[in-house]
């Protein structure tokens, strides 16, 4: 595929309504052109991400059609200012895929200041890879007014991709994570000073209240919204945030607003899709020292599971599936 003759992009035409109705095509796609203050990156790796899925399928309520889907990216930079072609760069965004074309494709038009270099030390397939769960959990704890060392943080469904990101963060900075899952392992991490608890096993509030001597964590990153609203909500110390991702649309919680105002807490929601190529990119920048220093590591990715453009509808059932590793598509 070195050729613009073989050169590919996944196009959607329209929403479908469902994953074995949705219409991948893989189209021929010439090198673009650009505008001043853009550039074109020839993708070398972008992951699948769930909402990329959910988007062609009409879920995300701002994707537009038609489309080339696709958030996350690695690659390099074709054409733009002399001073960044041929740079290794890597990117990703709430706006990519969703309100103009993604990164499954073989080039990517984006503005000059939504890439930047690719962290020295990991591999393009990686860096493919970190996009929105490192950009989710960091955008998280910044609203939330940072993670400081001492602090106490609990993250509620850390085995998921943003989960291990945010304790990645969380214990860089000096942090005392509670990682709470459905196991016992955990995954992707190069900190220590994390305590898991294994809410199959154990009534995870009690046990949280139990190691922070009843006063509860600082900070709260709930990946999984309602099934673990009441912990999170138990466990909060005085004047404590809770960060809310994935919220289930028409899913509604009991709410304590008593508990909540003598608790003096702070509830903060993200949602990525608001968070523009720019800011994302700027948000993996701020990342940059922890990826080129080991104390952050990126999603590992086997051969296995990089797939073949014009095969992406097999990586698209499989992360619609609850694929547990990072898909990579490979243009």
């Amino acid at each position: 595929m070195s050729s613009e003759s073989s050169s590919y992009k996944l196009h959607v035409a329209a929403k479908a309504s469902g994953i074995d109705t949705l219409q991948l095509d893989c189209q021929n796609q010439i090198k673009p052109t650009i505008s001043n203050g853009e550039v074109v990156v020839q993708v070398m790796a972008a992951a699948v991400n769930p909402s990329d899925v959910k988007a062609t399928l009409g879920i995300m309520p701002h994707a537009v059609f038609p489309r080339t889907p696709g958030r996350d990216f690695a690659g390099i930079v074709v054409e733009g200012p002399d001073a960044l072609k041929g740079l290794q760069v890597w990117g990703s965004g709430g706006d990519i895929g969703i309100t103009r074309n993604g990164s499954h494709a073989r080039y990517l038009v984006l503005p000059i200041a939504a890439v930047k270099k690719v962290p020295k030390g990991i591999s393009m397939e990686e860096a493919g890879a970190v996009g929105v769960p490192f950009v989710t959990a960091c955008e998280g704890f910044s609203r939330a007014g940072g993670v400081k060392a001492g602090q106490t943080v609990v993250v509620l469904g850390a085995n998921g991709k943003v989960g291990q990101a945010a304790v990645q963060i969380a214990a860089r900075s000096g942090a005392k994570v509670i990682a709470v899952q459905r196991q016992d392992e955990l995954e992707g991490f190069a900190c220590a000073n994390v305590e898991v608890i294994n809410s199959t096993h154990m009534e995870p509030a009690t046990r949280i209240m139990d190691l922070t001597g009843g006063k509860g964590a600082n900070l709260v990153f709930n990946t999984v919204d309602k099934v673990y609203w009441e912990v999170g909500h138990a466990v909060m110390a005085k004047g404590a945030t809770q960060i809310f991702i994935i919220a289930t649309k028409g899913q509604t919680v009991a709410f304590d607003l008593f508990k909540f105002y003598r608790g003096m807490h702070n509830f903060v929601g993200i949602d990525t899709l608001a968070l523009d190529c720019v800011r994302s990119c700027e948000l993996l920048d701020e990342l940059r020292p922890g990826f080129e220093d080991g104390t952050l590591k990126p999603f590992p990715v086997a051969s296995a599971d990089m797939i073949d453009l014009p095969l992406a509808m097999q990586a698209y059932k499989e992360v619609l599936s609850g694929a547990k590793n990072r898909i990579v598509l490979k243009p």
